[in-house]
């Protein structure tokens, strides 16, 4: 197990150790006007000094003709070193430094200021600069007309192969709800990062991990916005261990995108200088590490107060632009590391696409990335509007999507990575939702199409699939799947349960085979392969078991699963098949009130699918009023252990006083009808 980690505060002490420096210059040059009036004045001063430590201020002023780009250089004269800056990108090698302008501030009116500042460093002494050149002109005083010197330019776009870099990265995995979470890494419920939880990624197949990271609550104020020596320490320990288990790795700023980096339209200076302050300090942190370290911008980009996406763009592509400008700038292995720009939103829509698109074909830079996100067709990804099962609109909004980021990108050697991928309301605190087998071909179908399109896909995993307790899956089955759709296709099934009831004589039954390329083998019970003939048939792609077969596996016909089948196929992993018996559910009367309210239901064996909502005219009730089909969980949850359905108080909030009828689909076929009766905060309900 790791320390806890303890957040602690520097003390710093508050002597001023710096004196102002006027340095007037003739030093600022007009790009492409060699003769224009040149001068500048450098005030530089150090505000705040503590034991091997310092912050230096610095202003300049633009004495001749106005100038669009500058870069400022001194030496320092004992051996001082800058550690983190703002509003300016600043480097160095040795003694000699070198700032230059941000996208914001590069122009310059006559007279005009620009100012920055930094952290730094110092041991034997921190004597003040004494000597400036602005854009390769040593500081004179004067304003004169200096003989013409090269236009400061940005480094030259790096030549590393993005696309086989991100072609490594396949597969990826989140290491979600942990650096991210608020306030900090184990406040939503994850243990704190091992090495060996690393190590584990990455000896399941995993070749690459993003670690989210949520910036705000572990910095200072302004203008430093300087990042908590702990906080830091701890996430480059976890980043070196990944780099040591031999991943590649993101990171991130993450939830910043929607506490503070959204208000950007309302405070376009506090934000950048926020925003820059941060990349400005981990670029300088991780800038000799290895090129497996890859530096994500923003995730999900979204903006508040703008008029529409089209300004969001906008936006969006100032703080891209800016981020690939400093990382760059910083030096080291930035020059040349792969970095990742998303969309709006992290959206696949085709105007967040082309807006992406057409930044990084202004940024010029060969080592870009864009970045969408996919969750699936939402009603299914959420279980709304009868989404229950991975049907033709699943299907199709996911090749739309995935073609148009590969003409948009991939196409024309932009590499993408689908930074995260899985469904919305997946949740193994919330089983139900998505029904299993609904699952299983949803993420056969992600790894299939996105691998064709040579997408670089990275699961979201908050712990619903990894288990990080004892570094266990959660369903091995749908893992060992999920694997095998990283090189090869598997075959489905219609479904991976077949309904009998439990009084009756009981038929055959048929299932639909999905065969995705493959060649049904067998059908096997356990360690026992069931006799082709005599137990089951395949004709074509249907596969049925005889009556006799079905008999003998569901025993004493007991309520739930009596036995569970794989189907095995040429490739692929085999696709599971329940047996369950079941007698239709039944429910009863019930009082409560709309905070809570519960119906009591015999489920029987069944499984709930979803639930409708009418009011006696037909329209639709409660919330989500333009479809009868209530959202999974949080409008209704069933309980199987206490035979119970929760109706939520999120559904009684927007349903009428008066009578609404429910039914209730289960996934036999099966439906009930129910009808409650809401008069204020009391509810009624009986059996219809």
């Amino acid at each position: 197990m790791n320390p806890q980690y303890i957040r602690t505060a520097r003390r710093r002490v508050g002597l001023v150790v710096g004196a102002v420096l006027t340095l007037l210059a003739a030093g600022l040059m007009v790009a492409g006007n060699a003769q224009a009036a040149a001068g500048c004045q450098v005030a530089y001063t150090v505000p705040s000094q503590w034991q091997g430590g310092f912050t230096a201020d610095v202003k300049v002023t633009n004495l001749g003709d106005a100038v669009n780009g500058w870069t400022l250089t001194w030496t320092f004269p004992s051996g001082q070193r800058v550690s983190q800056a703002w509003n300016a990108t600043v480097t160095s090698s040795g003694d000699q430094v070198t700032a230059r302008n941000l996208s914001y501030n590069a122009a310059l009116a006559t007279n005009a200021s620009v100012s920055f500042g930094f952290n730094g460093s110092w041991t034997g002494g921190n004597t003040a600069p004494t000597s400036f050149a602005l854009n390769g002109i040593t500081c004179t005083g004067s304003v004169g007309t200096p003989t013409p010197t090269p236009t400061p330019t940005d480094p030259p776009p790096p030549s590393g192969d993005a696309m086989a870099t991100v072609a490594a990265m396949q597969p990826g995995w989140n290491l979600g709800n942990t650096l991210d979470a608020i306030p900090d890494e184990t406040a939503w419920g994850n243990p704190l990062v091992t090495q060996a939880l690393l190590r584990k990624v990455k000896s399941e197949g995993y070749n690459s991990i993003r670690i989210p990271i949520t910036w705000s609550n572990h910095h200072g104020p302004a203008p430093a916005y300087t990042i908590d020596a702990v906080w830091l320490a701890r996430v480059r320990q976890v980043v070196d261990w990944a780099l040591a288990e031999g991943l590649y790795v993101l990171v991130n700023l993450h939830h910043d995108s929607w506490q503070w980096i959204n208000g950007y339209p309302g405070d376009r200076t506090t934000v950048m200088n926020r925003y820059t302050a941060l990349w400005n300090q981990i670029a300088t942190t991780f800038r000799n590490h290895s090129s497996k370290l890859t530096f994500e911008s923003i995730n999900e980009p979204q903006f508040t107060g703008t008029s529409g996406d089209a300004q969001s763009d906008e936006l969006l592509r100032e703080l891209n632009v800016a981020f690939v400008r400093l990382v760059r700038q910083s030096g080291g292995n930035n020059t040349g590391r792969l970095l990742v720009l998303p969309t709006l939103y992290t959206n696949s829509n085709q105007a967040q696409l082309d807006a992406l698109s057409t930044t990084i074909s202004q940024l010029g830079d060969r080592n870009i990335a864009a970045t969408v996100h996919f969750y699936g067709w939402w009603p299914f990804s959420v279980n709304i509007a009868g989404g229950t099962r991975y049907d033709a609109n699943v299907e199709q909004d996911m090749v739309d999507g995935f073609d148009r980021v590969a003409t948009t990108f991939v196409a024309k050697g932009i590499p993408v990575i689908v930074g995260e991928w899985a469904l919305l309301s997946y949740d193994y605190t919330r089983p139900g939702i998505i029904e299993r087998g609904e699952l299983l071909k949803y993420v056969e179908a992600v790894g299939y199409h996105a691998r064709t399109r040579k997408l670089t896909t990275m699961l979201w995993d908050a712990g619903s699939f990894l288990n990080r307790n004892d570094l266990q899956w959660r369903d091995p089955g749908l893992y060992a799947l999920m694997k095998a759709s990283w090189t090869t296709r598997s075959a489905t099934a219609s479904s991976d349960q077949i309904y009998v009831p439990r009084g009756g004589s009981i038929t055959a039954r048929s299932l639909t085979l999905n065969l995705n390329g493959a060649s049904f083998r067998s059908l096997r019970h356990g360690s026992t392969a069931l006799t082709s003939g005599t137990d089951y048939t395949v004709s074509g792609n249907t596969l049925t078991l005889t009556g006799a077969a079905v008999t003998r596996l569901v025993g004493n016909r007991a309520p739930g699963v009596n036995a569970t089948l794989e189907a095995v196929f040429s490739q692929g992993v085999p696709w599971p098949i329940n047996v369950i018996s079941y007698d239709p559910p039944t429910q009863s009367a019930a009082n409560g009130t709309t905070s809570s309210f519960t119906i009591p239901t015999q489920f029987r064996g069944d499984q709930l699918a979803t639930m409708e909502a009418k009011y006696a005219d037909g329209s639709a009730a409660g919330p989500a009023s333009w479809t009868s089909y209530k959202e999974f969980w949080s409008t209704f949850q069933p309980d199987y252990t206490a035979n119970t359905i929760i109706m939520k108080p999120e559904f009684f909030a927007e349903v009428n006083d008066g009578t609404v009828t429910l039914t209730f689909h289960f996934w036999s076929g099966t439906q009930i009808t129910y009808r409650v009766t809401k008069a204020g905060t009391s509810v009624t309900g009986s059996p219809a």
